[in-house]
């Protein structure tokens, strides 16, 4: 179905590429189509909304996670350590979350107070660091993993499991075209 302004409407009447949907970006949307009626704002509305959606999920802080006094990018450095079984340096640290170096250095002196992380000098470079989970640390992702899936499947339950998978493809879609945009490259 073709709209007034000539965008499509698609799924469950929302028009894509217009303000017809009843989200808090709707509105901005509206505003800037009155403003600027010749522009097309379907970039605006999803990059908006994926923004939106990143803020509001950051300012819910994870509450299991915030139960255990973790943070989102601590759990992701132990998570990463978890899930590759591996020591890895901060550098890979930093890789894997997506983090800076500044950040995951920061993040790894609080986790090995902690008692959940620990590092360990290279024994052919000094400069290296290798950092492994802690039996504290281990015990501590295996036992928050299940609630924070528990928790974020929650966050997603007025998706429906077919429009998850579709909205996960998606975004999988554009995180690839992303990363191969944006990476820099290695050398």
């Amino acid at each position: 179905m073709t709209a007034a302004n000539g965008r499509t409407a698609g799924r469950e009447g929302a028009v894509h590429g217009g303000a017809a949907a009843g989200d808090t970006l709707a509105a901005v949307v509206r505003q800037w189509q009155t403003v600027h009626p010749d522009l097309d704002t379907g970039p605006m509305e999803i990059i908006g909304r994926i923004n939106r959606c990143a803020a509001l999920l950051q300012q819910a802080e994870d509450a299991p996670l915030r139960h255990a006094g973790l943070t989102r990018p601590e759990f992701d450095l132990l998570g990463a350590l978890r899930r590759t079984g591996l020591e890895l340096t901060p550098g890979e640290l930093a890789r894997e979350t997506f983090s800076s170096g500044a950040a995951v250095t920061k993040r790894l002196k609080q986790l090995t107070e902690r008692g959940l992380v620990e590092r360990r000098g290279d024994t052919r470079d000094r400069r290296v660091a290798h950092v492994r989970l802690t039996d504290a640390g281990r015990d501590l992702v295996d036992s928050i993993l299940p609630e924070q899936l528990s928790y974020e499947t929650a966050v997603l339950s007025g998706v429906d499991g077919a429009g998850q998978r579709e909205l996960a493809a998606l975004l999988g879609e554009l995180l690839v075209q992303l990363e191969g945009r944006l990476r820099a490259p290695r050398g």
